[in-house]
């Protein structure tokens, strides 16, 4: 199954839904960064939540970056994602030891630690960025981004993510799920959401068992009815560029582009989000504080 991501309510608006399938994108993620499996696991639960809440944005312009940082062993995670649901992150230490719960399902948590922030950014193209940010509540992002909907953007939501890594450590199913309580629904509505969510088996063993994201929402929903909005493929995409790291280089300045040329005679930087690899000698950085000098 390719990965996608649905949009939709119920039929009476009182439900906004979200959930996608990310288990290729997740697994590209970790073989890029080389992730041990909770790391695996923390980015992937980033991405995929970063994911559906990029299609909450409404220009094509628009982006949204997740930063978790609790200031634990995994250091921070950070993931992009445009209105089209495609995204692409990191995370500090792909290398983080993996520790188990006693259930014996990676401690996630543990990893990002506690004693951080959440912070959500919306570019909307505006003077500034959107800022929400909350204290971290479990580590294991999920149960953060609850709390943040229902604290700074005021709406009950529910959000479940989930990653399975193997015992070889690849990723083998990955997904996630948002459910938002519009203003209006009426409490049978939300007790039956509650009772159900309550119940239902976790993300991965869905994902695992080959249920669609139309069919993990069925079994969240139950027999109320729903209308899909929007559905399209997602995946893990870069947008660097030779140009992009040409810009990025410039705005170190002239006195650093001249510190470069002086004592190294040439430069390479390497992307955070896919590890790509952008080399100049001398002859391009020379061009290229001529044009920091036109600024």
């Amino acid at each position: 199954m390719k990965d996608y991501l649905i949009r939709g309510a119920t039929k009476d608006g009182s439900i906004r839904l979200f959930c996608c399938i990310s288990t290729d994108l997740v697994e590209e993620a970790r073989k890029i960064h080389d992730c041990y499996p909770v790391a695996a696991a923390a980015l992937g639960r980033m991405l995929t939540a970063g994911s559906m809440m990029g299609t909450m944005l409404k220009s094509d312009n628009d982006s949204l970056t997740l930063q978790i940082n609790g200031k634990g062993p995994a250091g921070a995670v950070v993931v992009v994602s445009d209105n089209s649901g495609n995204v692409r992150g990191y995370i500090h230490n792909p290398h983080v030891e993996t520790t188990l719960k006693p259930s014996g399902k990676l401690d996630v948590g543990s990893a990002i630690g506690y004693d951080g922030m959440l912070t959500v950014i919306k570019d909307l193209n505006l003077k500034e960025p959107y800022v929400g940010q909350i204290p971290i509540i479990s580590g294991e992002i999920g149960d953060d981004l609850t709390v943040y909907f229902a604290n700074s953007e005021q709406i009950p939501t529910s959000v479940g993510l989930g990653v399975l890594v193997e015992v070889d450590g690849h990723v083998s199913a990955a997904g996630g799920f948002i459910i938002q309580v519009m203003p209006g629904a009426d409490e049978d509505t939300i007790s039956a959401i509650e009772y159900r969510l309550a119940r239902i088996n976790p993300v991965t063993d869905m994902v695992k068992m080959g249920l669609s994201a139309e069919e993990i929402i069925k079994e969240i929903i139950g027999d109320m009815e729903f209308n899909i909005f929007e559905k399209k493929e997602i995946g893990y995409v870069c947008n660097c560029s030779n140009e992009r790291i040409e810009k990025a280089l410039i705005s170190i300045g002239e006195a650093d582009l001249t510190d470069i040329i002086e004592e190294e005679g040439e430069a390479e930087l390497v992307c955070h989000f896919c590890n790509k690899k952008y080399n100049f000698n001398k002859p391009e950085l020379i061009a290229l504080l001529e044009r920091a000098k036109t600024r």
